[in-house]
């Protein structure tokens, strides 16, 4: 289950929080995206979790659940990516939050779909960033020795380059990509056209897109086809 993530070139990353009406979520889900990435910074709940869950699980493509909240982990999602905050010196975000979970639902956690994430977060505007302390003004080889770690001493399945919000350095996402040899590299981050989600994928691993969805659905939308082109 977990090597589905290898296929992934385009994944549509959707807001709990954020209302979303059946006629963009129909479009979503049947846009030829590889995946639904069901979560959010905040307000993030296990009720809003569900219902998104549920409205998804009406088509035939694989969802996965990214926890940033212990109240809102919910069963039934085919896999659960669990993020690690590496440009962080708050431990809070790379193992006390993990730590806490596990002495909680340990003896209930599905361990074969658990994926952990190594982020790297670049934008010090994100939600993301303010929530986690990290530090956003690195440096390409910084942050490709992050990746480094991530890939080769904690053997993580996916490095996530976070840039939330805003469009980032293609030049640094590319410095990461040469530097890691069996992590998955997911970018994430102010994609708002087709040209963009293009250089993004030619970038990167796997390309998240996210707020657009909310903003100009049918830009959007145009995303797929512009990973994915040949």
């Amino acid at each position: 289950m977990k090597d589905m993530i290898k296929s992934w070139r385009h994944v549509f990353k959707l807001d709990p929080e954020k209302d979303m009406s059946d006629d963009a979520l129909d479009a979503v889900c049947m846009s030829g995206t590889d995946a639904i990435m069901v979560g959010g910074s905040t307000g993030v709940t296990y009720d809003n979790t569900v219902d998104l869950l549920s409205r998804v699980r009406r088509y035939e493509l694989p969802c996965v659940q990214e926890v940033s909240d212990l109240e809102a982990v919910v069963p039934g999602f085919d896999l659960y990516l669990i993020p690690m905050v590496l440009n962080t010196q708050d431990h809070t975000w790379i193992l006390e939050k993990h730590r806490q979970g596990i002495e909680r639902y340990g003896y209930m956690i599905p361990w074969e779909l658990v994926v952990a994430e190594g982020y790297i977060v670049l934008n010090p505007d994100a939600a993301v960033a303010k929530l986690t302390g990290a530090q956003t003004d690195i440096s390409e080889e910084s942050a490709a020795a992050y990746a480094q770690i991530a890939d080769k001493l904690m053997q993580l399945p996916v490095v996530y380059l976070e840039y939330s919000g805003t469009f980032g350095s293609m030049d640094t996402v590319r410095r990461v990509r040469r530097s890691l040899e069996q992590a998955q590299l997911f970018y994430g981050g102010g994609i708002t056209t087709p040209e963009q989600a293009a250089e993004a994928a030619a970038s990167s691993d796997t390309v998240i897109v996210g707020n657009i969805v909310y903003d100009n659905l049918e830009q959007a939308l145009a995303t797929v086809t512009a990973v994915k082109r040949p």
